[in-house]
């Protein structure tokens, strides 16, 4: 029988790195994800990071009864705390318009959207239609509707005494004694929160109320 050739045969120690089995690489290990750091040592002097704790549960004893300290030297007010000097603003008109001149000052505030109630008006004259029309049914009823504060308050000069403080006040120096407008005047800049509005003669006015007009 004739014979057939062995083949020659490969030993795994002659083989390259090519012949290595698939089975037997080793696959790349992924990175491992990074957990939490040690915290780090604190510096002298310098306190460390401060972690959160749970709020401790505390009981009626453990709550401290604050007691009044003894009294130190008074501590003036800022300037922050300070009541603000009202704006004053000027409105020149003789005795007989000024009552005219107030009202269009009141249609002017109601328009650019203040609250009816943020309004008083003080006549020195005669007084305004409205408040001799209210007073008509008596004083508590008048009265009654300035508590109230919710519409334009009208008063005489003679009883804007009793009215209370509002942000803004209009004077109508309609008549009236110079005496009446030296006393209304300084009082109704004392009522006005935030602005005082003065229908009249600028010289009576100024002379009354000074550098603030």
């Amino acid at each position: 029988m004739p014979l057939i050739p062995e083949e020659p045969q490969i030993h795994e120690s002659a083989q390259g790195p090519s012949a290595t089995p698939a089975s037997s690489r080793v696959a790349p290990t992924p990175r491992p994800v990074p957990g939490p750091r040690p915290a780090a040592p604190s510096r002298p002097g310098r306190p460390g990071p401060l972690r959160p704790t749970a709020p401790a549960q505390r009981t009626p004893r453990d709550v401290a009864v604050a007691k009044p300290g003894p009294s130190g030297p008074a501590v003036p007010a800022s300037s922050d705390t300070a009541v603000a000097t009202p704006q004053i603003q000027l409105i020149p008109a003789s005795a007989e318009g000024a009552l005219d001149a107030a009202e269009e000052a009141v249609d002017l505030l109601l328009e650019s959207g203040r609250a009816p109630g943020d309004v008083l008006v003080i006549t020195t004259g005669e007084p305004h239609p409205w408040a001799a029309h209210e007073l008509s049914f008596g004083e508590a009823s008048y009265w009654a509707q300035h508590d109230a504060r919710d519409d334009v308050f009208y008063a005489d000069a003679a009883v804007a005494g009793r009215a209370a403080s509002r942000p803004v006040v209009v004077v109508a120096v309609n008549g009236g004694s110079a005496a009446v407008a030296t006393t209304a005047l300084p009082l109704a800049l004392g009522r006005a929160g935030t602005l005082l509005i003065v229908c009249g003669d600028p010289q009576q006015i100024n002379s009354v109320l000074g550098a603030g007009v």
